[in-house]
């Protein structure tokens, strides 16, 4: 740019401003310099360094104001120099130049080439120099602006030679760096000298000034040698003007002082006449004093975990610094650090917040003044909002309490501009309101700029993994109080499935797939940093059924989530290596809250939750009522349906049966059928409900710098709408951060919660019951006693059962509690080094407790005799009921030591390194006793039958006492471990990081030790738009990312040895036995299970950050995976674990975050995700490894399939003769299966289905939020998944039951030739009808078949054929939320910081496959019908103060 203002002038008019020079047009610069040599210059070591540069600049400034005859002298000789006139030959030209330096901005609210020309002056004369800029405007064709600079705030520095310089200023970072237009700078030295070009003040030749500089001259200089740059502090006291004798009496003293140095003291003070100098921080010299403040403010945040909020500008402002901070408070040091800045600060919880000094007073406004308070969406208030009168320099920011004051102005139009960082800028217009109320919205942004791995906090800048990360507030569902039902669609590349909709079953996690076929796949879970386990170790192949409802709970279900401040899911190899052998299937690590530097707060929440039970009348169950039930049996007992023998004595049946005997007449026969025809029994309603639940929350934080503290209580109770099935959780936490120097940090964190649940025993399952059971069956007797029926029982005969006198007589109860210890001790050797040592021990104990009273069918069954009755000699229970005693006690210790060294390599801080090397010790001690014991009366005084004679009942005492033993189990686990991090980087351009870690266990056996596997990784990040210096404005941000990985898997309880378990005395053989050991067969092949995995990802930010994109592609490759492998049970095992599978998971992700609306008022903000995952076993399993009913359900593997995939019946129609079901079992070429093994025959009759789990999943979340409202809407999807429709055809097998309920789709059933072409649904048979025993008894079931048995019977092939399989793809309305956030002048009169109403509800509807009636997408047909989603509702109410 050459000067011209740009096209608003006529070529005719071109006006050159020649303020400057091309650098072409500077002289060559000459060969040798004659007058100065570089050498020789006192400071030629420093280069950039002028020593007193800024002090002797501020002093100017400081006379001037201080001295009113210099400051009139200054503006005397500013108003001599008159102003600046422009001429041109051109009128036109001259008048739109003339116009354009009259309104040019020249900062400081002022305009026109004048008053740029003033400034300029003033800083020339009082500083010697001054500094002024030329502002483009957008597109570099206008003026923008004219800009004087600060002289304290630049650097003159030379190049080759004096002719050749550049002006230097701070950077981003504070440190100084060339301006990079110096062609629209303009700089003028007043009276430079020879030594250096900065010029010289008018000031300087002031007789006393030139005295104080000589002082401060002399002292630095003799006394650099000492100890490097020293800061001094001079005051300079009234005196008679004789500098000579001052300055003797100075060099004197000074050197007394320096010869005290040599015998090892330090004398910090001179006081010489009316000069007194004092070294600051003389004891403690720093020799690097100068730095930039952004290093300064690290080592805070380092040593106090205090953040920073400070703006770019700021932050050039402050620069380079010198700060003693030996034995200091943080307001010491920051008082240091800001002086004579212009800037303050305030300190709101844990956050510092620079700010400009306000303009006026915020405590007491005048007359003129608008006041206000800014709170964030929470009610917290907010410290160091910039507040600004719209089009105005006019200005102030908020106090401590978010409070602020600011002076009017005359306008007719006036409007306030609120920013603040993370926040998005709001305009306000003002219409005379005495006080504003503002409410700042938060940014669309990602959550933190650091990611918490567990055991490093990273700057997501530098992340090289694949790592997502939410705020526990922006997953919360209302009514939810559980973690693991909270991340439903809310992580990408996290599955998570559920096949109950109680409120204590927990869900399965699968993050990027399956990696192991037979081990552990759920993720591992980090609190704290500390790794968490289970209350129950349940078996994998228990945690890996599909159909298991876990109702004990995992590793967090008794942490509150009002206590969690965010969650981390670690997913690659890279972010998942420091953890080694465990995380092969993922890494979740919760971060708890802590307390913030400030006033005491107390946030209380109250949480109401109405949950409705499902009802017939809803669309989804297609059930037959009474009528319809009664009718279906007529029709049976019409074409001479032929009953079993065992049926249950209920219903129409038994009612006719009756009559048939003569035991009713035909009047009372009629007269109870059409009672029943009218009875309708509400199952639904008499064994669930509609339930209210209840959670509480309170927590205080507060503290000052050197101590924070964090303690909370909660209290969950829930109801479910399942009758007697309660969930009941008390929680505490406290958390204590202690500052203890500026080198010592201590924290302490307790973690403590009891869980006590009541539910159902497993064989009462009331949802089953409630829809499989006829409505025609009555629940109470007429005098209001239970109806009871009789069923079939073992013993030959029939007792009574009634499902209600079932659950009023027995129960499951658990309790699990949970209390853990935390500290956590830091010491800074240096600022470059760091280390840590952390202890946590752990205590958990879970009780589990099964009771069946004398009064239960279950019982009565054990008995032989309905209760009241004699139990005969063979009774298994002759007294009593049934106490099942299982208690688990796990105490687990963790100790940790780990160094961390950051360092720049330079000192330009281009090159970064990061090292963090530890070692970690865990140990776990389980005990588990379980018992069963029989004679157990829980109402009376919960004691046991003791007289009970062995000749009374024999088959009791033979068969139950002398083999009913405790089982006690006694493991403990040791784990070593050691574990190294690196990470390297250059600027922000690109990051390589690499993770390695070794764990060596005594669950591993010797061998594996033996074959070492260390888990490592290598990663990377590049910020493309940096690198390529792509200069877009509308692309905000755009990196790139990938890495590698191995990581290993070893399985518990495997030994190359044999491991032999001694045993208890044996009567037989008169001694003591052994046997071998569970788990205890000898395998000293088996190898570490490897899994291999890659990842690549992008990332980008647009349009200001109003859109962001992710997206990750990966691939795990898990080789050597264990697998059972049947084997002779001579061995004493059946199964045998081998290296012998392939297992692959493939996938990728992406998501979006958007705005695409934001007005003053309103805003939208869209977010959704979209994870694709695909795996695929590529070994062939083991022959006889699977059944059939392993096929059936997706327990099997089978090669070239993903994991899950369950196989089905080929459906070929019905049968034109009979109606029955037909399939091509491939009994018109059974020759081609003989002799073939189980594996070969089931995958070649039965045909894939689908698979069990989806392999696309997602969320669609949008919030809008107006004034102090806000909605959100969260929407959950799931693609690629198949279920199985409830089973349909069960009672043809052994025939209708009177008991059973039907399925009203059984009244479209075939009935005569030509309906096949209409219906699916196979005929009504008895065993008296044609065809009857082909459809019974399949082909392949013959004692006589050379083939593998392929099916029992077509009934139980309808019900499993892919005619009743059918898409589990889903939509579902996951929650809605509705919050109002009471305004400042309500809560200003009930003294409350915040007060939110929150209205919400959640599965309110699922958009799925219609023939899914009764049952969610999640459900099957493959065992006993579940609990489905039911809808809830919820209110709540969130306070501060």
């Amino acid at each position: 740019m050459d000067g011209r203002v740009g096209d608003r002038f006529p070529k005719g008019g071109e006006v050159r401003l020649n303020f400057w020079k091309r650098r072409g047009d500077e002289a060559a610069t000459a060969q040798t310099m004659q007058l100065r040599d570089r050498e020789r210059h006192p400071y030629a070591g420093l280069r950039s360094f002028t020593p007193q540069r800024g002090g002797e600049l501020r002093l100017y400034q400081a006379v001037r104001e201080a001295v009113p005859v210099v400051d009139a002298a200054v503006c005397k000789l500013i108003r001599l120099s008159g102003g600046a006139l422009v001429f041109c030959e051109d009128p036109e030209t001259e008048k739109r130049l003339r116009d354009f330096l009259e309104r040019v901005p020249a900062g400081r609210g002022q305009y026109g080439i004048n008053a740029f020309l003033e400034q300029y002056l003033e800083s020339l004369l009082i500083c010697g120099g001054a500094v002024g800029e030329m502002v483009p405007a957008a597109g570099n064709r206008d003026l923008a602006a004219l800009l004087c600079g600060r002289m304290d705030r630049i650097e003159l520095r030379e190049g080759e030679s004096p002719l050749d310089f550049q002006i230097f200023g701070p950077d981003e970072r504070g440190r100084m760096a060339a301006l990079p237009y110096q062609e629209l700078l303009l700089f003028t030295p007043l009276h430079p000298e020879a030594e250096h070009p900065y010029g010289v003040s008018l000031l300087r030749g002031l007789p006393f000034m030139a005295d104080i500089l000589m002082k401060i001259y002399n002292t630095v200089g003799v006394n650099w040698e000492r100890c490097g740059n020293m800061r001094f502090a001079v005051t300079c006291r009234d005196g008679d003007g004789n500098a000579a004798e001052r300055g003797q009496l100075l060099a004197s003293e000074w050197s007394r002082a320096m010869q005290d140095t040599r015998s090892g003291s330090v004398r910090d003070f001179v006081a010489v006449g009316d000069v007194d100098i004092k070294v600051i921080g003389g004891d403690a010299p720093i020799l690097d004093s100068q730095v930039p403040v952004r290093q300064v403010l690290e080592q805070i945040r380092e040593q106090t975990n205090l953040q920073f909020m400070m703006s770019k500008e700021q932050g050039e402002r402050v620069g380079r610094v010198s700060v003693n901070a030996e034995n200091a408070t943080v307001a010491e040091v920051l008082d240091k650090v800001f002086a004579s800045t212009g800037l303050t600060w305030v300190i709101n919880e844990d956050i510092i917040v620079v700010k400009e000094p306000p303009q006026s007073s915020v405590l007491s406004p005048g007359p003129d003044c608008v006041k206000g308070v800014v709170k964030d969406e929470k009610g917290n208030p907010l410290p160091g909002v910039t507040v600004r009168v719209k089009g105005t320099i006019l200005g102030t920011s908020t106090d401590a309490d978010g409070r602020f004051s600011l002076l009017l102005i005359d306008e007719k139009e006036m409007a306030f501009v609120f920013s603040f960082v993370g926040m998005q800028s709001q305009e306000v217009a003002y219409t005379g309101q005495k006080e504003l109320n503002i409410v700042m919205q938060a940014e669309v942004s990602e959550i933190d700029e650091v990611v918490v791995t567990g055991y490093l906090n990273i700057d997501r800048r530098h992340l090289t993994s694949s790592v997502t990360s939410v705020r526990m507030d922006d997953i919360q569902k209302p009514g939810i109080t559980n973690l693991n039902q909270m991340l439903e669609g809310k992580i990408p590349d996290m599955v998570v499935t559920s096949n109950s909709g109680e409120i204590n079953a927990t869900p399965r996690l699968r993050i990027r797939g399956t990696s192991t076929i037979i081990g552990n796949r759920e993720p591992l879970w980090v609190v704290d940093g500390i790794i968490v386990n289970d209350p129950v170790n349940l078996s994998p192949d228990v945690l890996n059924d599909p159909d298991y409802v876990n109702r004990i709970g995992n590793a967090i279900s008794g942490l509150n989530p009002q206590d969690i401040e965010r969650l981390d899911v670690l997913k690659d190899a890279a972010a998942t290596a420091l953890y080694g052998t465990r995380a092969a299937n993922g890494v979740i690590v919760v971060t708890t809250k802590r307390g913030h530097v400030g006033k005491p707060v107390i946030s209380c929440s109250v949480t109401g939750t109405f949950r409705r039970h499902p009802r017939y009348t809803d669309d989804k169950i297609n059930l037959m009522n009474s009528k319809e039930r009664i009718q279906f049996s007529q029709q049976l007992v019409a074409n001479h349906y032929i009953y079993p023998n065992n049926m249950p004595l209920t219903g129409y049946e038994y009612v006719l049966s009756r009559y048939y005997s003569g035991a009713l007449t035909k009047e009372q026969f009629q007269t109870e059928v059409d009672r029943l025809q009218t009875m309708n029994t509400d199952w639904f309603d008499l064994l669930t409900k509609d339930s209210f639940s209840k959670d509480y929350a309170i927590n205080v934080s507060g503290g000052s710098d050197n101590i924070r503290y964090y303690a909370s209580l909660g209290y969950t109770s829930e109801d479910d709408v399942i009758r007697r099935t309660t969930n009941r959780r008390y929680t505490a936490a406290a958390k204590l951060d202690m500052t203890l120097s500026s080198r010592w940090r201590l924290s302490f964190n307790l973690n403590g919660y009891l869980n006590e649940r009541k539910y159902t025993q497993d064989e009462v399952n009331p949802i089953d019951y409630a829809y499989n059971t006829s409505r025609a069956i009555p629940a109470f007797s007429e005098d209001g006693s239970y109806h009871f029926y009789g069923v079939y029982n073992r013993y030959g005969s029939y007792l009574n059962f009634n499902i209600l006198n079932e659950l009023v007589n027995s129960y499951k109860k658990q309790s699990t509690s949970n209390f853990t210890a935390t500290v956590n001790l830091n010491y800074e050797v240096t600022e470059w080094l760091k280390l840590s040592a952390t202890v946590s021990g752990s205590v958990n104990s879970a009780n589990l407790n099964g009771h069946w009273g004398e009064k239960t069918h279950y019982i009565a069954d054990l008995r032989g005799s309905d209760y009241g009755e004699k139990a005969p000699e063979s009774s298994l229970c002759p007294y009593g009921g049934e106490l099942a005693t299982n208690n688990y006690n796990t105490k687990s210790y963790t100790a940790r030591l780990q160094a961390d060294f950051h360092k720049y390599l330079d000192e330009n801080e281009n090159h970064f390194l990061n090292v963090s090397i530890g070692a970690e010790a865990n140990s776990s001690r389980y005990n588990a006793y379980s018992h069963t014991q029989r004679g157990y009366y829980d109402d009376r005084g919960k004691s046991f039958v003791t007289d009970l004679s062995p000749s009374s009942f024999p088959t009791y005492y033979s068969s139950w006492v002398q083999s009913n033993v405790p089982t006690i189990t006694d493991n403990l686990t040791n784990l070593l471990s050691a574990y190294a991090t690196a990470t390297y980087g250059y600027k922000d351009y690109f990051t390589l990081n690499a993770n390695t870690r070794y764990d060596g266990s005594n669950k591993f056996g010797s061998r594996s030790n033996e074959k070492l596997l260390p888990v490592w990784s290598v990663s990377g990040l590049v910020d493309l738009k940096t690198v390529s210096g792509l200069q877009l404005s509308w692309l905000e941000s755009f990196s790139v990312k990938g890495s590698y990985g191995e990581q290993g898997n070893m399985l518990d309880g495997q030994t190359p040895v044999l491991v032999l378990k001694k045993g208890s005395y044996s009567d037989y053989r008169d001694e003591m036995i052994s046997t071998v050991a569970s788990g205890g067969f000898a395998n000293p092949n088996l190898k570490w299970e490897k899994t291999r995995s890659y990842n690549l990802g992008a990332m980008a930010s647009v349009f200001k950050n109003s859109l962001m994109i992710n997206f990750e592609y990966y691939y795990k490759k898990t080789s050597d995976a264990f697998m059972s492998k049947t084997i002779s049970d001579v061995n004493g095992f059946n199964t045998y674990v081998v290296n012998s599978g392939t297992l692959r998971n493939r996938g990728w992700n992406v998501g979006i975050t958007a705005t695409p609306v934001k007005t003053k008022d309103f805003n939208w903000i869209l977010s959704g995700s979209l994870s694709k995952v695909t795996n695929t076993m590529s070994t062939l399993p083991g022959q006889e490894t699977y059944e059939l009913s392993d096929f059936l359900n997706g327990t099997a593997v089978v090669e070239g399939m993903p994991i899950g995939t369950f196989y089905s019946y080929k459906y070929m129609g019905l049968s034109p003769v009979d109606g029955g079901p037909m399939f091509d079992d491939w009994e018109d070429r059974k020759s081609e299966l003989v002799d073939l093994d189980k594996y070969s025959v089931y995958t070649k009759v039965l045909v894939p289905s689908g698979q069990r789990d989806p392999d696309m999943t997602g969320s669609i979340n949008n919030t809008f939020n107006y004034k102090q409202w806000r909605l959100g809407i969260s929407l959950n999807y799931s693609i690629g998944g198949s279920t199985r429709l409830f089973r349909m055809m069960e009672d043809f097998v052994n025939g209708y039951s009177a008991e059973a309920n039907i399925n009203r789709d059984m009244l479209k059933a075939w009935k005569k030739p030509g309906d096949e072409l209409t219906t699916d649904i196979p005929a009504i048979m008895g065993s008296a009808s044609n065809g009857y025993n082909y459809y019974s008894y399949h082909w392949s079931s013959a004692s006589t078949s050379d083939v593998v048995k392929i099916a029992d019977n077509a009934w139980t092939m309808y019900d499993y054929s892919d005619l009743r399989v059918v898409s589990a793809d889903y939509l579902k309305i996951s929650s809605i939320s509705l919050t109002y956030e009471f305004p400042r002048r309500i809560l200003s009169r009930w003294k409350l910081e915040r007060l939110a109403l929150t209205l919400g509800a959640t599965n309110l509807y699922t958009f799925c496959n219609s023939k899914l009636r009764g049952q969610t997408p999640t459900q099957g047909g493959f065992s006993d019908i579940q609990l489905s989603d039911t809808p809830t509702y919820t209110i709540g109410l969130n306070l501060n103060f």
